[in-house]
């Protein structure tokens, strides 16, 4: 790995990340994505860009690997950094939620995460993975909660099958047009904004819909 290279352009970066790492790029591709929302300390990681980029290397050939190898890793290490966020949130997350502002957790982020299950339910732990720092907290919330852990292990994949998809396809396709995959790096969490909305907008119509059902018997 160069270290040279990944420090020069910042760890936050996730092409230089990536490009640094050579032929273990994907290796720590996979390694942060589980870090995000297995470790309580990824929300400062660049995960939605870092997928982006590894689509565009997939195509430039930086990362070696083949998309059909690529997208299933990733998706298995966003599935698996999940389920160690709930299980820290069965245990001991109640303290994390009680906790006021500190160094790393924010009040409004935890409060945030809160919103997201109340509205949505279940699906929050879907949704939640389209959304930066929330998706860090939402397995901690769905542990504190105590979910079932079926029903949150099916959100779970779902959602980690589907970003790694969108994101890593969405870098990859865009890279076969000189200059969009630049615009579109600048402008993903739009994208991924308008993702979201595309993937809630029915889930709240359905909800107002029945509301008024109910109201109405």
């Amino acid at each position: 790995m160069s270290v040279i290279a990944v420090h020069a352009s910042g760890f936050l970066d996730p092409q230089a990340v990536i490009a640094g790492a050579g032929v273990w790029g994907l290796v720590v591709v996979c390694a942060i994505v589980f870090v995000e929302t297995g470790l309580l300390v990824g929300f400062f990681l660049p995960g939605d860009t870092l997928l982006f980029f590894t689509g565009v290397l997939t195509l430039s050939g930086v990362i070696s690997q083949p998309l059909w190898i690529v997208i299933p890793a990733i998706a298995i290490s966003a599935a698996l950094g999940d389920q160690l966020g709930y299980i820290v949130g069965r245990t001991t997350g109640r303290g994390i939620f009680d906790r006021r502002d500190s160094g790393l957790f924010s009040r409004s982020s935890v409060t945030r995460t809160q919103g997201f299950f109340d509205r949505f339910g279940p699906a929050a732990v879907t949704i939640a993975r389209f959304v930066p720092v929330v998706r860090t907290f939402a397995p901690v919330a769905a542990g504190v909660g105590k979910m079932e852990r079926r029903v949150f292990t099916l959100f779970n994949l779902v959602g980690a099958v589907l970003w790694t998809i969108a994101v890593v396809l969405l870098g990859f396709g865009l890279a076969h047009i000189p200059g969009v995959a630049d615009f579109a790096a600048r402008y993903i969490d739009l994208v991924l904004i308008g993702i979201v909305v595309l993937s809630v907008v029915p889930i709240v119509i359905r909800a107002i819909f029945a509301r008024r059902q109910h109201a109405h018997v």
